[in-house]
């Protein structure tokens, strides 16, 4: 075997063990979530103007599995941002290790801001609106079950296509993607993130207006971002050139 083919073997190990770590560290919050899933559950559904229902006993195990994954995911965000840190780090320069371990709180903050955004803007948005079609036509009747279904499609995503920034700082600082490149696919970027708002917001021109926005926002600050971790990169070496 060439010393190629045991490079790539020890690749593969290495990426096993990091995701063999994540996975470990997942499974725990899972577990400690269960605890406290009681106590989530009951917060989520407080201001509720409807009762929830279940069709079985199981029913209500996967709701709990459902939540106690979310809460977990979160959790296991920056354990997981180290680790993939951890793997690539090697290929790395010094100051590219330090500068993307500085990303990983931000990581963290960032799902958590998704998370809130969807829960607390856009859900309430698309609940109502859907209340207000069925009017005095139809009885409402929510399983547990399928109301949180509902509520998981409409925050999780947000969670990571609010980690965006980070991501496109650090590939920048890679130099895997510059400002310039994002800015010549920036209409099919907002055509990609126009169609994301308006997949899952009501069809009715405010939703989707009250989602665009931060999404584009978004985006353009990933942009504005990028340049300046680009220009500071330039900058950095231009100095070393001329030393």
């Amino acid at each position: 075997m060439n010393n190629e083919a045991v490079n790539v073997l020890q690749h593969f190990e290495e990426l096993r063990k990091r995701l063999m770590i994540i996975a470990a560290v997942f499974i725990a919050f899972l577990a400690l979530s269960f605890i406290f899933v009681s106590d989530i559950y009951q917060w989520l559904v407080r201001d509720l103007d409807f009762k929830l229902a279940v069709l079985g006993p199981s029913e209500i195990l996967w709701v709990y599995f459902m939540l106690a994954s979310v809460v977990a995911i979160a959790a296991a965000i920056p354990v997981a941002a180290h680790q993939i840190w951890l793997f690539v780090s090697p290929a790395l320069t010094g100051m590219e290790k330090k500068v993307a371990l500085s990303y990983i709180p931000a990581l963290f903050f960032l799902f958590i801001t998704g998370i809130a955004f969807g829960y607390f803007i856009l859900l309430p948005l698309v609940l109502n609106f859907l209340m207000t079609l069925s009017g005095d036509m139809f009885t409402a009747f929510f399983t547990t079950e399928k109301y949180f279904q509902f509520v998981l499609h409409l925050t999780l995503p947000f969670g990571f296509l609010f980690e965006l920034p980070v991501v496109i700082m650090f590939l920048t600082s890679l130099g895997i993607l510059n400002p310039y490149s994002l800015q010549k696919i920036r209409k099919y970027a907002y055509f990609v993130l126009i169609v994301v708002a308006i997949l899952v917001t009501p069809p009715d021109f405010i939703s989707d207006i009250l989602v665009t926005l931060p999404l584009l926002l978004l985006y353009e600050a990933s942009v504005s971002l990028s340049k300046i971790i680009y220009n500071r990169k330039q900058k950095k070496q231009a100095v070393l050139q001329k030393l």
